[in-house]
C-alpha cells in the first residue's frame, strides 16, 4: 500500500486520456477511486465541462485537490475568457507558487476547440504533438493504444473507449465504467 509522510492511505491516480481527431476533441476517464489496494469507489466523474460548456477537463489524483484545481480553473477562465492556455499558464503559476496548492496531488488535461493540454504542480503546461495524451496510473497503457489506433478509421470517441477499455484490462487502478466529454473543434 503506498502510504504518504503522515502515514495515511494515498488515494491511487486513474486513467484520463484526451484524443484529437476529426473535428473532435474527446477526453476520458475511468470511474475507479482506490484507497491503498482497496476499490472504495467504482463509478466516480472524474471527467466534466468548465466555462459554460466550451473547455472539458478530466483529473488524476486526490479528488478534493482537483476540484480545488478546477474551481481554481473555472476562475481562470472567467479573468481570461476564451484564452485557455493564458488560464492554464496564470493556474499552474499559482500552483507552482502558493504554499497551499503547491501540496495539492493531482494532474489534469483540459481541452477546449483549440487546443487540448496537461497541467501538472510541477509546472507544466505542456500540449501533445499529435493530439493524443494521458495522465494516471493507467495513463501510459492508454496512451500507447490510443497512438496505435489513431491512424486507424476509427472516430476520436471510439479510440478514447478503446483505448481506456484496454488499459483498464492492464492497471489495476483502472475500471471499465467510463465517462466521456467531447467538443466539436470545427
Amino acid at each position: 500500500m503506498l502510504v504518504s509522510e503522515d502515514a495515511t492511505p494515498r488515494m491511487h491516480a486513474t486513467t484520463i486520456l484526451m484524443v484529437r481527431k476529426g473535428g473532435r476533441v474527446v477526453i476520458g476517464g475511468d470511474g475507479q477511486v482506490s484507497l491503498g489496494q482497496t476499490v472504495v469507489k467504482g463509478n466516480a466523474r472524474k471527467v466534466r465541462r468548465l466555462a459554460k460548456g466550451g473547455v472539458i477537463g478530466g483529473f488524476a489524483g486526490s479528488t478534493a485537490d482537483a476540484f480545488t484545481l478546477f474551481e481554481r480553473l473555472e476562475a481562470k477562465l472567467e479573468q481570461y475568457p476564451g484564452q485557455l492556455t493564458r488560464a492554464c499558464v496564470e493556474l499552474t503559476k499559482d500552483w507552482r507558487t502558493d504554499r497551499y496548492l503547491r501540496r495539492l496531488e493531482a494532474m489534469m488535461l483540459v481541452a477546449d476547440k483549440d487546443v487540448g493540454l496537461l497541467l501538472s504542480g510541477a509546472g507544466d503546461v505542456l500540449e501533445p504533438e499529435n493530439g493524443i495524451m494521458a495522465i494516471g496510473s493507467g495513463g501510459n497503457y492508454a496512451l500507447a493504444a490510443a497512438r496505435a489506433l489513431a491512424d486507424s478509421e476509427m472516430d476520436a470517441e471510439a479510440i478514447v473507449r478503446r483505448s481506456l477499455g484496454i488499459a483498464a484490462e492492464i492497471c489495476v487502478y483502472t475500471n471499465s465504467n467510463i465517462v466521456i466529454e467531447t467538443l466539436d473543434i470545427e
